[in-house]
């Protein structure tokens, strides 16, 4: 039934008339502003899979995102009109704590405002779940992507040792973020 709403909602509310501009005059309108996001469904997971293999080494298998799907987890994609789905975010929310689980953009559109978007969606998300404080972790050879928390607010407040798997069976550490969301 949530499914159902959903694509109903997904339907009735976007912004018409940014979409008609678009058309109209191509250069009025930044493709980043046309992004509509929705609820992830179970029929999304092969194009999650294939978006979240071309960006990690390591990335999630299929189960992984099943059960987020039975844990209840928020799972969000992320669709341009023109190019289809070009991400996701997965998101934990439980005791005022917003935890960014994945967040993942399709390589032909980084560093073009894609994810700051899609942190932005999580981030509304979030405060709309009355979480107080949203936390992630990222790979300290990720620069662009501590850039971009950096600059939405994020705050470094520890690290997690050998944290994420790396080359040659090693391990990597994740660096944590927090935004205060009141």
């Amino acid at each position: 039934m949530n499914s159902l709403i959903d694509k109903v909602k997904n339907i009735l509310f976007y912004d018409a008339d940014r979409e008609f501009f678009a058309k109209v005059f191509p250069d009025s309108v930044a493709a980043v502003d046309l992004l509509r996001f929705r609820k992830m469904s179970p029929s999304d997971l092969s194009a999650v899979i294939a978006i979240e293999q071309q960006v990690y080494n390591f990335p999630w298998s299929e189960n992984i995102f099943r059960d987020c799907f039975t844990i209840g987890y928020s799972c969000w994609v992320c669709e341009d009109p023109q190019k289809g789905m070009i991400g996701y975010g997965i998101l934990s929310i439980a005791a005022g704590e917003a935890h960014i689980m994945n967040i993942c953009l399709s390589p032909e559109v980084h560093g073009q405002g894609y994810g700051r978007r899609m942190m932005e969606k999580l981030i509304d998300v979030a405060r709309e779940k009355r979480a107080l404080t949203m936390f992630l972790e990222v790979r300290p050879s990720n620069a662009a992507a501590i850039a971009l928390y950096e600059k939405m607010g994020f705050n470094e407040i520890g690290v997690r040792k050998g944290y994420y798997p790396a080359e040659n069976g090693t391990r990597e550490d994740a660096v944590m973020l927090a935004l205060e969301l009141l």
